[in-house]
């Protein structure tokens, strides 16, 4: 199973079934030394993270698939990039930013 920190439209049950077909249950954690910002694009304005001492996001961390990550990424777009980070929890886990 890979962890994927979600701090937008991930965190949505709707946008969950839609890509992969289920509802994950998140877990709360935090991402340090990142800033949560948004970026206008056609579609609409979304969210992402910057790194920037002293900050930090919010979010859930969602156990899921290597098949669901992939299904996630073909969603994000290149838009994003795919990373890992620890989060405060001292789990290390995969981030769009």
């Amino acid at each position: 199973m890979e962890l994927l920190f979600v701090y937008g439209t991930l965190q949505d049950p709707a946008v969950q079934q839609r890509l992969i077909g289920r509802i994950v249950t998140g877990t709360p954690d935090t991402l340090e030394g990142f800033f949560k910002s948004s970026m206008s694009m056609s579609e609409g304005i979304y969210p992402l993270v910057i790194p920037r001492h002293g900050h930090e996001v919010n979010g859930l961390v969602l156990e899921i698939t290597l098949e669901e990550l992939l299904a996630m990424d073909v969603y994000e777009t290149s838009a994003y990039r795919r990373v890992r980070v620890p989060l405060r929890s001292g789990r290390e886990t995969w981030v769009y930013a």
